[in-house]
């Protein structure tokens, strides 16, 4: 019962004490929103900075100061349950084979900066800077330093490693998470390159077939674990990419709340893009009664958009412990064997 309790808690604390107190940018360089609950985080975050305490002091004795980690049941049982903020870009980059590729390849980052660039990247790259991260204090032109320079280094660097990509859409946002937590361009670039080369192939490819496939795949897993809210999308005629192509090209940032995402990428970098359908399913199957209460098309719409916001996806911890119990098993084979027939269902359709 105790839980029931806690809105009642919020709304009657004196309005402004909270404001005063937490800051209104958050450690990660975000201007908290006009409508922003100081009160609930306040409540939460006093609970959840013990939690952080706790594994700070666990994950001390396990990296004994180490630059190197090797990938085991204990490390992994460790990701799950949250990298404190200064060991990310260690572990990141450990787990996404990102430190290798780093050490294997030295100047070559540098290399790819000062290489001939073409013209018409270096324009599209530029269009979207102003975009990234507007309510970021970092990434203002008044900012010092700018974090929009890294970023262009990061893109273009990146532009022109992959040329059969490029740049499209939504790789800024990533590119920009990554310079917000490892504060370094070669890390962020070659995490770039780990997440859009083998953790998530063809996501951001020009055709976008890894991107479409597993929309699709989303869908045939709700229709077997969650049919009631299948059926509902079938009933409106909702296709799955017009509510969840931004959860899975943004990696759920400007989806969900900041720490809930970087709780997710930790485990996304550790078990691969898997865990992109947990958050998925979790956050589909937590809100099915109020998804199945759609009445047409702009109501699905607005519900999938509201089943991301309020305490579920900001208490963190408990958001995460949910994901590996919720959705059940989801093992690699079966997320293969549906990607292939999606993959060339999508294929014959658009052939």
């Amino acid at each position: 019962m105790e839980k029931k309790s806690k809105p009642a808690q919020r709304t009657r604390s004196p309005d402004g004490s909270a404001r005063d107190r937490v800051d209104s940018v958050d450690p990660y360089g975000f201007q908290r929103s006009k409508d922003f609950d100081y009160e609930s985080y306040e409540e939460f975050m006093s609970e959840y900075l013990v939690v952080l305490t706790r594994r700070t002091i666990k994950w001390s004795k396990l990296l004994k100061g180490k630059r190197r980690v090797q990938k085991n049941v204990k490390l992994k049982r460790y990701v799950r349950k949250g990298i404190p903020n200064e060991h990310r870009a260690l572990i990141w980059m450990a787990a996404s084979g990102g430190q290798d590729q780093l050490e294997k390849n030295p100047g070559y980052y540098q290399s790819l900066l000062g290489a001939q660039h073409d013209p018409k990247l270096v324009e599209t790259i530029c269009t979207d800077l102003n975009r990234t991260f507007p309510d970021n204090v970092a990434f203002r032109k008044t900012a010092n330093p700018c974090m929009q320079k890294a970023l262009y280094n990061v893109l273009l660097a990146y532009g022109n490693h992959n040329p059969n990509v490029g740049y499209c859409q939504g790789m800024n946002f990533v590119a920009g998470y990554l310079l917000i937590i490892t504060k370094d361009e070669e890390k962020s670039f070659w995490l770039m390159d780990a997440l859009l080369g083998r953790i998530l192939p063809d996501y951001y490819s020009p055709a976008m077939m890894g991107l479409k496939t597993d929309q699709e795949v989303l869908g045939e897993l709700v229709k077997v674990k969650i049919p009631g809210v299948w059926q509902t999308m079938m009933d409106h005629n909702v296709m799955w990419s017009l509510v969840v192509s931004r959860w899975f090209i943004c990696l759920y940032i400007d989806v969900l709340p900041v720490e809930t995402v970087l709780r997710i990428w930790d485990c996304l970098f550790y078990e691969g893009s898997k865990i992109l359908f947990r958050v998925a399913l979790t956050l589909i199957q937590q809100q099915q009664a109020l998804l199945q209460q759609a009445q047409s098309l702009p109501d699905v719409c607005q519900n999938f958009k509201q089943i991301t916001q309020g305490p579920f996806v900001e208490e963190c911890h408990t958001f995460m412990q949910k994901i590996f119990t919720e959705p059940g098993s989801l093992s690699i084979a079966t997320l293969s064997k549906l990607r292939a027939t999606c993959r060339s269902r999508i294929s014959a359709e658009e052939h």
